[in-house]
């Protein structure tokens, strides 16, 4: 129990930083490892996020958390002159953006009638971004901070057809919480001559903008099971996952902060509606060892993120053109798995690796510092262990006792991964700035360190 309470602490404060945009990928550490190409793999509770309808091949009742941590840092060169260095509000993230999953195939809560049918819980933050600049350089009349800290609480429920085919339905509940932190997308500049000449505030006024929301959207997925060996364990998958499109109506306030006054705020923040397909292919499946490769395509529809205008109660509109394009992501990942290994003969143990390349929606002419996109390779690398039968986690916690007054625990697993994620160098020449602020070369680095921890129930055992 205090294993939830300390995930749920992290889930709903979460410093996020940004994938493609502002998305991210990373929800689990064993998929970090394999690039995020798990989609059709997706083989703990983290598939209330990746494949919902993979829960239908997940026993008893199945938990995980992990937290990302997160480090790296912006470099601008503008035109003129100098450099100016931006972060995610420190040297790493924090809090650091975190996730919980929880999965429970109804046939193991006594259920018989319905043991084809799994239901799963999420928290997780799909969405987000964090960024820093200095108050003392041109560019700070532009921005000086950024957040978004959206969370996302996922219901999901997935059926087994049949042996081949399994199906997921879900609702993404996106909002803020703001039990911990800001809770709302917030933009802090320093007043330029651009604001200034509405009369709004004074050059030089500090001045912040926020707002916040509820707003539903849906996701659906398959899992295609064309091939198995014969002790019935997938040998292909295939995946199709589709996340709707949300629209968010921001409601704050324009807050000069050196003056002290403050006017209404709304904008529309809208998220892309996105579709992944996913391959994976189990080359090796023994008692001993398994070898899996998985490829997946993700496609996000960000054309209806045309802009982030934002209108202020006296009546004034704040353009924020954006009119983003659509973007896709490739992944590649390899799982290798090594079944009771000699030196440890009650776990398994699991090496993986992954790349991803992701191509930016962002378009030059409405490129903004709060969210510094480019095309970006990321590189990473990935280990986990399951303790299970008479193993000791930790070398004190039994992970595979089933008896009632030990929680039917019949397995604890942790997972660690880590991912260079590389962004390519981008030229901006062409920006909307009136004053060819964000004009120059942008280049970015980001450093993830992925933990999870993962425990199997089964009351039933």
């Amino acid at each position: 129990m205090w294993a939830f309470t300390v995930c749920a602490f992290l889930a709903i404060n979460p410093s996020l930083t940004f994938a493609e945009a502002f998305r991210i990928l990373d929800q689990s550490a064993a998929a970090t490892g394999q690039g995020t190409a798990f989609a059709a793999q997706a083989d703990d509770a983290s598939a209330v996020y990746f494949n919902p309808a993979a829960m239908t091949r997940l026993s008893g009742i199945q938990f995980i958390m992990g937290t990302l941590l997160v480090g790296g840092s912006f470099e601008f060169q503008p035109t003129s002159s100098g450099t100016v260095h931006g972060d995610l509000g420190g040297p790493i993230a924090n809090p650091p953006p975190s996730n919980m999953f929880v999965t429970a195939n109804l046939g193991s809560l006594g259920i018989a009638s319905l043991k084809h049918v799994t239901v799963g819980l999420g928290l997780n933050s799909p969405f987000g971004n964090l960024t820093r600049y200095p108050k003392n350089v041109p560019l700070s009349a532009v921005i000086t901070s950024s957040a978004s800290p959206l969370l996302d609480i996922k219901p999901t429920v997935a059926f087994e057809l049949n042996e081949f085919i399994s199906m997921g339905f879900g609702l993404d509940i996106y909002t803020f919480s703001g039990l911990f932190g800001e809770g709302q997308v917030e933009l802090q500049q320093v007043a330029g001559a651009d604001l200034a000449a509405t009369g709004l505030v004074l050059l030089g006024d500090e001045v912040e903008l926020n707002g916040t929301d509820t707003a539903i959207g849906y996701n659906m997925s398959l899992l295609l099971t064309p091939l198995r060996n014969p002790h019935g364990q997938p040998l292909v998958n295939f995946a199709v996952v589709y996340r709707s499109h949300t629209e968010l109506n921001l409601e704050g306030e324009f807050i000069n902060l050196t003056q002290g006054t403050a006017l209404g705020a709304r904008a529309k923040l809208n998220l892309p509606q996105v579709v992944t397909l996913g391959m994976a292919v189990w080359p090796v499946r023994t008692s001993q060892r398994e070898w899996k490769v998985e490829v997946d395509f993700d496609y996000a529809d960000w054309t209806s993120f045309k802009n982030l205008d934002v209108g202020l109660s006296n009546g004034l509109i704040i353009p924020k053109p954006k009119d983003w394009q659509s973007s896709y992501t490739l992944m590649l990942g390899t799982e290798y798995k090594i079944f009771q290994p000699t030196p440890l003969p009650h776990w398994e143990l699991a090496l993986r690796g992954g790349y991803v390349f992701a191509d930016s929606p962002v378009p030059e002419r409405t490129f903004s510092p709060d969210v510094p996109d480019a095309n970006y390779h990321a590189i990473s690398i990935g280990m986990g262990l399951v303790c299970k039968d008479q193993g000791l986690f930790l070398g004190f916690i039994e992970c595979g006792n089933s008896e009632p007054e030990k929680l039917g625990i019949t397995g604890i697993g942790i997972d660690l991964a880590y991912q260079a994620i590389l962004y390519q160098s981008r030229g901006i020449q062409n920006n909307v700035d009136p004053l060819g602020r964000v004009n120059g070369t942008w280049d970015t680095t980001l450093h993830v360190g992925a933990l999870s921890l993962r425990i199997i129930f089964d009351l039933g055992h």
